[in-house]
């Protein structure tokens, strides 16, 4: 009795992929995907071994070209990373992996990533730009974006200043790069401008005379350029005198706290006013018809009939 025609069919694809597998030589698969895989795996330690060895000779030359040391940090691991991309790429065309469709992807994956984190990004640029312009360095004494402070370091994604009450105060690298920055140590000395008011009766020479000596006996004041006291306003209350001179940067607060001190002693003590703004009130017991205002504030809290007579009484 033969068996049933769906049954030969089914025992046929099932023959047939047994004849397949009989003929196959396992040995020399085996040995073939082997060789591939010990060679990726090759590739992939040899890579990385000299992904970090040269991303460390990179980072040697950067120290000895006097690269700042935070840049030189970013750059090594940024080439780091970038190496260790093109050897796992390699590996995985050493094993037969088509690489054309993973290269897509990780441009895909990377245009996202990039659109997610395009304010890290803004900060990392900005960063660079900052560590290699330099427009300050670590013990600045600078204003950026809009806070005062000692700049304390200098990150690839954020910068640290110290307030003068000791505040740690940590700002975005992109609104530093995106404001104006005032570096007062840049320069070796600070300007001091000290405003005075004296009166329009007192002597401005004296008075002229009294801030340059001040200057002069103050030690922490510079000596060069020389101070100068100019006029340079007639205010309403006073006539404005400026003290302009120099100290070091480091003397600076002291030297300008000691000189105000003696200003508002000496110019005392030389009989000079510092007046205050003043108002003058003027009272008028008339209005501009001649009324007196007390017949004006009598009709305008008292009633009609108050006004009038009362009628005589019986």
């Amino acid at each position: 009795m033969s068996p049933p025609p769906s049954a030969t069919a089914a025992k046929a694809p099932t023959a047939n992929l047994l004849q397949d597998l009989h003929g196959v030589d396992w040995w020399q698969l085996l040995e073939t995907w082997g060789m591939k895989l010990l060679a990726t795996i090759a590739i992939f330690v040899i890579g990385r071994w000299l992904a970090k060895r040269l991303s460390t000779g990179l980072d040697r030359v950067m120290i000895r070209a006097g690269v700042d040391a935070t840049l030189g940090g970013f750059l090594r691991n940024i080439a780091y990373a970038v190496m260790l991309v093109l050897v796992i790429m390699t590996a995985l065309t050493a094993l037969g992996v088509p690489t054309t469709s993973m290269f897509a992807i990780l441009g895909a994956a990377g245009l996202a990533v990039g659109l997610a984190l395009k304010d890290s990004l803004s900060n990392i640029a900005s960063g660079v730009m900052l560590i290699v312009l330099r427009p300050f360095r670590t013990g600045d004494h600078v204003i950026a974006a809009g806070q005062e402070g000692v700049v304390l370091e200098v990150r690839v994604f954020q910068t640290r200043l110290r307030a003068a009450d000791h505040r740690v105060i940590i700002l975005p690298n992109s609104e530093i790069t995106t404001a104006p920055i005032i570096n007062y140590s840049s320069l070796p000395q600070r300007r001091m401008d000290i405003t005075v008011g004296v009166g329009y009766d007192d002597d401005l020479q004296l008075a002229r005379s009294v801030l340059l000596e001040i200057a002069e006996k103050e030690p922490l004041l510079s000596r060069e350029p020389e101070p100068v006291v100019r006029v340079v306003n007639l205010g309403e209350s006073s006539v404005d005198l400026v003290l302009q001179a120099f100290a070091r940067n480091d003397d600076f607060i002291e030297a300008r706290s000691h000189v105000v001190e003696s200003v508002r002693n000496q110019l005392i003590q030389h009989g000079l006013n510092i007046p205050y703004p003043q108002r003058d009130l003027h009272v008028y017991h008339r209005d501009a018809d001649g009324r007196p205002l007390s017949d004006l504030l009598l009709r305008g809290v008292a009633d009609d009939g108050d006004l009038k007579p009362k009628p005589p009484q019986a």
